[in-house]
């Protein structure tokens, strides 16, 4: 799939709200400072289409970007933001929750995993949610750049391991840099082939 134009639309912070859904939905969600908005405009080609922020937690609502005037991308908020005010955190994780679960419109949950760290608890937690409410998904380890290919690996097969104990087979895998692209083009071609 090739990136023609993408753009903002909207933001919502209720899925009530949201708009009647007539094209498909993908929305990527991961731990706060996951390198989503990078990613984000890697993969549309743009450089500040979702903003990147140099502190996490920033994306607090669920924003709606509409791509080849075919499909929408969903930015949601990162979830485990400690500092954030108790109240908010709970709202968000209230509003994303009925988003994922409920949403008629959403077609795939890509989940961005850091790739630097070994297997954190509240990925695996979030992740076995997305099960047990029968959510489609497919796991992104972002931040390929930033760790050697031996750890990257090593830590993706500690992930899909401990998951394992939860779920049967395995989900899709992607391996991907917003700082050099990789995966961005295996990434598009998922989504092409979630549309056909």
């Amino acid at each position: 799939m090739k990136i023609k134009n993408a753009r903002f639309v909207t933001s919502y912070t209720s899925v009530e709200d949201c708009p009647v859904p007539d094209v498909p939905e993908f929305a990527f969600i991961g731990r706060s400072n996951v390198g989503k908005s990078s990613l984000l405009n890697k993969l549309c080609n743009q450089r500040s289409l979702a903003r990147v922020s140099q502190k996490p937690g920033r994306t607090q609502t669920i924003n709606y970007f509409v791509v080849n005037e075919s499909w929408l991308l969903v930015d949601l908020p990162g979830y485990g933001y400690a500092k954030a005010p108790k109240a908010k955190r709970h709202l968000f994780n209230d509003f994303v929750a009925d988003y994922l679960e409920f949403r008629e419109g959403l077609t795939h949950v890509f989940v961005l995993i850091d790739s630097r760290h070994e297997p954190q608890r509240i990925d695996v937690d979030f992740v076995t949610w997305l099960v047990e409410k029968e959510v489609p998904f497919s796991l992104v380890f972002t931040k390929s750049d930033k760790v050697k290919k031996g750890k990257l690996a090593a830590n993706q097969e500690q992930f899909l391991e401990v998951l394992s104990q939860y779920i049967d087979g395995a989900p899709r895998v992607f391996t991907t840099s917003a700082k050099d692209g990789d995966g961005r083009l295996e990434l598009l071609d998922a989504i092409g082939e979630l549309m056909s």
